[in-house]
């Protein structure tokens, strides 16, 4: 087994040392890990099936599956079987909210991605709402945020008791976060776990650290639509920047199936177990470069259904 200080000490001897970069000291999850496994793109309960079924074989400990076609595009018994699924098994089911602007009638998000998730007028953030109360009432209790104005709105409606206090609020990747004063914000609004830039670097991430206290959502690998980078080697310098951390697993070279169905057949399916292969990929290689780092479990700070 070769360490990541064994590796670097073997490229000063031969001339060419490795620079770090200075990162911050994370403190970590409820249960002391400092990272933990997020499989995307989990967008029913049959590909949620898959992914536990991998996870089991592959003994990687998923902590959070997320999904990306929204609430409305699954049934209430599809909800109702993920929910019962995640409260069983212990993991945070997260499915997305409402309609979005790269969906409606507008033509700016048909030219950038940077409005995709916007909601386009109060009657979009409306639907949000409902998709969160309809969500809330099935059991799920980790919602997906794409628009700034709706994070605040939901944040509103914790705090009068119509939603539950401790529903988990995640922003999306198409929130542009980039810095740490952009983080501090979101925590303002209601955020209580953030997703970052795709693209960011480790004292990028530290910056972001020093800034909040929520965890950080990063994709270790990328979708093509997000910049298609596939960083497994800097796990364990991502890690130690930015713990407690979600390391989320997408695919490079993968299909866009937003928004999913049946009509996609048994490619959902797919790529959920290969997300999978790739934390167990990543895994493997924290392990062996940094076998101090704890390994992830199941723990109360987790958004777990309630049924």
């Amino acid at each position: 087994m070769t360490s990541l200080a064994d590796l670097h000490a073997l490229m000063a001897r031969l001339g060419h040392p490795v620079v770090q970069a200075a990162a911050a000291t994370g403190s970590g999850f409820a249960d002391g890990a400092p990272y933990r496994f997020e499989i995307p793109s989990v967008e029913g309960p049959g590909v949620l099936e898959a992914v536990v079924a991998e996870a089991d074989r592959l003994s990687v400990p998923v902590t959070r599956t997320s999904q990306g076609s929204g609430v409305m595009m699954l049934t209430d018994e599809e909800i109702t079987r993920m929910a019962r699924i995640g409260a069983e098994r212990s993991i945070e089911i997260n499915l997305f909210l409402g309609p979005r602007a790269a969906w409606d009638t507008g033509g700016q998000a048909k030219l950038t991605q940077a409005v995709g998730a916007a909601a386009r007028g109060n009657a979009m953030v409306a639907a949000c709402v409902a998709d969160a109360l309809r969500a809330c009432s099935l059991g799920i209790r980790s919602l997906l945020v794409g628009d700034l104005g709706a994070l605040e709105v939901l944040r509103l409606l914790k705090e009068d008791g119509t939603l539950p206090a401790n529903l988990v609020l995640k922003t999306s990747v198409l929130m542009p976060l980039t810095n740490g004063p952009t983080a501090a914000i979101y925590e303002r609004l209601g955020a209580t776990t953030v997703n970052v830039g795709t693209d960011l670097t480790v004292p990028h991430l530290a910056e972001i650290r020093a800034a909040t206290g929520l965890p950080i959502d990063l994709y270790l690998e990328v979708p093509d639509d997000q910049g298609g980078f596939v960083r497994f080697y800097e796990a364990v310098e991502i890690v130690r920047a930015a713990a407690p951390v979600y390391l989320k697993m997408g695919l490079r070279n993968a299909p866009n199936i937003y928004p999913s169905g049946g009509h996609l057949g048994a490619v959902p399916k797919e790529l959920g177990r290969e997300r999978v292969r790739r934390a167990a990929l990543v895994q493997r290689l924290i392990e062996q470069l940094d076998p101090a780092l704890a390994k992830p479990s199941q723990t109360s700070d987790l958004g777990v259904p309630e049924l």
